[in-house]
């Protein structure tokens, strides 16, 4: 019978954080996520866009 103790727990949390790490990583830098990432890093400038109209519209009326 095995027994595992606090640091076979231990261990094993660490081999899995460390492969959850290490997935996440390949997921963020993955080829298929390029375009979403853009997409996500020009949001900010999207609304930017939109309140310079909504500034000239209010200036004209």
């Amino acid at each position: 019978m095995i027994i595992m103790d606090i640091n076979d727990f231990r261990s094993w949390h660490t081999v899995i954080m460390l492969a959850i790490f290490i997935g996440i990583i390949v997921w963020a830098y993955s080829k298929k996520r390029t375009h979403a990432f853009d997409e996500a890093a020009h949001l900010p400038f999207e609304d930017d866009a939109t309140h310079k109209a909504t500034l000239k519209k209010e200036d004209i009326q």
